[in-house]
């Protein structure tokens, strides 16, 4: 009975968590070795003519998206969380909504509206008599369109933790704070903000790193960073070598970003009030005027980050008649419904043996071990997918030949490229980018089921598979469903890795509405647009169900 209650680690699971870290490693160590590498004249080029402008726009779009950000999510989160007014319990998960519309899509979207040939300034020059050069009209397609087309997207990450953090309060501190006679929006500022800043930050921190991971919206919109700048060294310059190690200064962004996050962290103690037994404090009403204005807040972002993107999207595609429902569409929804399905099976399965390794050993040396190998799994959804695939692609197709030099020598077999012929180096690389996600929800989903009922179903003879196949995974069911849906809606919308990486003349619905937008067709990409939104829209829905389930 002590062997069971100290549950020693199976060595199959050790050995394929080990595995699994390793393989995940070794892009993420292709891309720092090249820092090493000698510097190639492509390199020396770029330095000398265009790294210094693709350090200015990344630093300055990280700085417009933080402000953006934090300007339309701690508001609405301070609204809907600390405040009563009306449609607040639809603003509670609509302003979730805008996560469903990647960044890439809005653009196409909001490009076809506020163009010169678009509507809104057709309309402007109907109703004025303006012509041409004789008004000025703010240019969509610049650093400033990009900024608030990623805040239109991004800012629900700092909404979520953001309320998570003003729901967690208690009412004590608030009152203690009122007492000493501060007004309602001095005690806002001074006491309820500071108390929230971990949460706020940690979801600012996550907007900039889809922002750091975008390629579609930038190379769309023309913007030298370093995103576009690994493409075109990569396809235009044809230098691998110094499109890895732009990789590794995206990489150093990367890790500044997670380097602030973790000592704003490690700094800030909040004790959880309203966790702890103390009640909550009351709810500002706010009705008349002021209950029209709370309301109108909150509705902005959602009219602007969504509902109107999407109604753009369905008038190319359904109204002026451009909607692209032949073979061709067929089969870009076949191809992303492959890559996504078996990626999101491979991830749940990995995910599952990696966490319940982690559960075999509570202690000692291999727990440890475990825990490590975990936290490099993990290390991926933090790099942009375009890191990633040159991370990948490098040594995969080094093997590749390798190994058809090996069979045609050896076998006289001709085989081609096996592993980035087909789909099998793609979906490594949405593993090595996604493994991350699938390990979260399986872990939490595995914490809340009690050892005990492992050493109950040992001593009654059942080994550690049995165990998992018998007892974990049935009470894993929601757990695993809600990692493979994530992981799912990720791959769907995910454009650098698979731009990169994809088989010849295996493209995806993103790759699509990429390749036709870039081609000024916007009203043909809408429909492979509206695919992925109404895809995203399934994490959300489950995402606003937990939310109200927590509160």
């Amino acid at each position: 009975m002590l062997l069971l209650d100290r549950r020693i680690l199976p060595p199959p699971l050790t050995t394929i968590a080990c595995l699994m870290a390793v393989l995940i490693v070794i892009p993420l160590g292709v891309v720092a070795a090249s820092v090493f590498a000698p510097a190639t004249d492509t390199w020396r080029h770029l330095v000398d003519t265009v790294l210094a402008e693709y350090i200015g726009n990344t630093l300055m779009l990280l700085a417009g998206v933080t402000m953006g950000v934090l300007l339309l999510g701690v508001p609405t989160a301070w609204l809907t969380a600390m405040c009563r007014f009306p449609g607040r319990g639809l603003m509670e998960w609509a302003l979730v909504l805008p996560l469903a519309m990647p960044a890439y899509v809005i653009a196409y979207a909001y490009t076809d509206a506020l163009q010169f040939a678009g509507p809104v300034q057709t309309w402007l020059r109907e109703i004025t008599g303006w012509r041409a050069r004789e008004y000025w009209f703010p240019e969509i397609r610049s650093l400033g369109g990009a900024i608030v087309l990623f805040t239109l997207v991004l800012y629900p990450y700092v909404y979520l933790t953001a309320r998570a953090a003003f729901l967690q309060q208690g009412a004590s501190a608030l009152e203690a704070a009122r007492l000493l006679g501060h007004g309602p929006w001095r005690v806002a500022w001074h006491v309820t903000l500071p108390l929230a800043w971990p949460g706020i930050f940690a979801g600012t921190v996550l907007a900039l790193m889809e922002t750091l991971a975008d390629f579609g919206t930038v190379a769309y919109f023309g913007i030298p960073t370093f995103s576009t700048g690994i493409f075109r060294a990569w396809f235009s310059l044809g230098d691998k070598l110094a499109a890895a190690q732009l990789s590794a200064c995206l990489m150093l962004f990367v890790i500044a970003i997670l380097s602030l996050e973790r000592m704003n962290r490690g700094h800030a103690r909040v004790h959880d009030d309203a966790r702890a037994g103390h009640r909550r404090p009351t709810p500002r009403a706010f009705t008349g005027w002021r209950g029209a204005l709370a309301c109108g807040l909150c509705a902005l972002p959602v009219l602007l980050g969504f509902l109107l993107p999407a109604l753009m999207l369905c008038q190319m595609a359904f109204v002026d008649g451009d909607a692209q429902f032949g073979p061709r569409f067929i089969a870009l929804v076949r191809n992303s419904f492959t890559l996504a399905s078996v990626t999101a099976a491979v991830a749940v399965a990995v995910a599952l043996a990696i966490g319940y390794a982690g559960r075999g050993a509570p202690g000692g040396l291999r727990a440890r071990l475990v825990q490590a190998l975990t936290r490099l799994c993990g290390m991926g959804y933090a790099l942009p997918g375009a890191v990633i695939a040159i991370g990948v692609l490098v040594p995969v197709a080094r093997l590749d030949n390798v190994l058809a030099d090996w069979l045609q020598r050896h076998l006289g077999l001709s085989v081609g490229l096996l592993l980035t012929g087909g789909i099998t180096a793609l979906v490594y690389a949405y593993l090595v980018r996604f493994l991350g996600v699938a390990l979260q929800s399986v872990n939490a989903g595995l914490a809340r089921i009690t050892p005990a009922m492992d050493s109950a179903a040992r001593s009654l003879g059942h080994g550690p598979a049995a165990t998992l196949r018998r007892v974990h995974a049935p009470m894993l069911r929601g757990s695993l469903l809600t990692a493979a849906l994530i992981v799912f809606v990720d791959v769907m919308k995910e454009l650098p890795a698979t731009f990169v990486m994809r088989p010849f003349d295996f493209d995806t619905l993103a790759v699509q509405a990429y390749n036709l937008a870039a081609d000024e067709r916007l009203a043909e990409a809408a429909t492979a647009s509206l695919v992925i939104v109404a895809v995203g829209i399934l994490p959300v829905i489950l995402l606003s169900r937990a939310i109200k389930g927590h509160e």
